[in-house]
């Protein structure tokens, strides 16, 4: 006995993982799948009869509009993102095809959740140009942002500083309790440093337990002194609780200001890394 395939439609869609939806010239939706449910956290008959830019996110609406606009005429969309509000209030992003029906003169789009794959596609472009452990620039961006300010700082015939930092005495820390807690004493530097700086400026954590500052439009010698000074302060306050039998950490700053130090990055980023190395023989020399 053949199959009817024509019966087994109707339950076929209500399996799908997608969502089927099917939208009225008028942007009624006149039906939807069973997958819905999971997707926005509404029952069909919550969405049936309702226009379907009441879910949308305001953010998206003028871009999809257009996209509704082209698929009624004709011109079917396989690859449109978009973002819609869940019934719980959380955001979905929506990966779409949607193409135009005359005989139903209807819509007819079927959607796929992608939040998961949106959120790990921003993390690889996040972790292109930041550091994983502390969430600080990286290596590269802070090149980018220094070649920007410097660009900028001889155009416009002004000073910028750069501060290369280090924990003091950091390796004692990974050797007598761990590198795990060493990571967690280097995210909550990472945290100090970034309240001590503006937001003009730019934290970056070069490698291991050292960081450089972009101070890009810094005023003076004294204000880059009592910038220092402040950073100092901070990153020596106690450890948390959490922390306990560990040692206030102290950090050695060396600076670098441009024009005085350099005229390009990688002389004043020698330069501060230098008189870094030089602060810290005279605190060991002083100790």
């Amino acid at each position: 006995m053949p199959v009817d395939l024509h019966a087994l439609y109707p339950r076929l869609i209500h399996l799908m993982l997608d969502t089927v939806f099917v939208v009225d010239r008028d942007n009624q939706i006149v039906f939807v799948s069973d997958a819905c449910e999971a997707l926005l956290g509404y029952q069909a008959s919550e969405l049936v009869g309702t226009p379907i830019t009441d879910y949308m996110h305001p953010d998206d609406l003028a871009a999809t509009r257009a996209s509704i606009v082209r698929v009624m005429n004709g011109q079917p969309h396989y690859d449109f993102r978009n973002r819609y509000i869940r019934k719980d209030g959380g955001v979905v992003h929506i990966l779409w095809a949607a193409g135009w029906s005359d005989e139903a003169q209807a819509r007819i789009g079927v959607a796929r959740d992608i939040t998961a794959q949106y959120h790990a596609e921003e993390e690889l472009r996040f972790l292109a140009h930041h550091d994983p452990l502390t969430r600080l620039a990286n290596r590269a961006m802070f090149h980018q942002r220094l070649d920007t300010a410097l660009a900028a700082a001889r155009r416009h015939n002004h000073a910028l500083a750069l501060l290369f930092l280090d924990i003091n005495d950091f390796k004692q820390i990974n050797d007598n309790y761990g590198h795990s807690v060493g990571d967690q004493v280097l995210c909550t530097l990472a945290r100090r440093l970034e309240s001590c700086i503006g937001a003009a400026g730019t934290v970056a954590r070069m490698g291991g337990d050292e960081f450089t500052v972009l101070l890009p439009d810094c005023p003076s010698p004294d204000a880059i002194a009592t910038q220092v000074q402040h950073i100092l302060a901070v990153m020596a306050e106690p450890l948390d609780a959490e922390f306990s039998g560990i040692d206030a950490p102290t950090c050695s700053i060396g600076v670098a200001r441009f024009p005085e130090d350099g005229s390009d990055a990688d002389t004043l980023l020698r330069h501060a890394d230098g008189h870094m190395y030089r602060v810290k023989k005279q605190r060991a020399v002083a100790g």
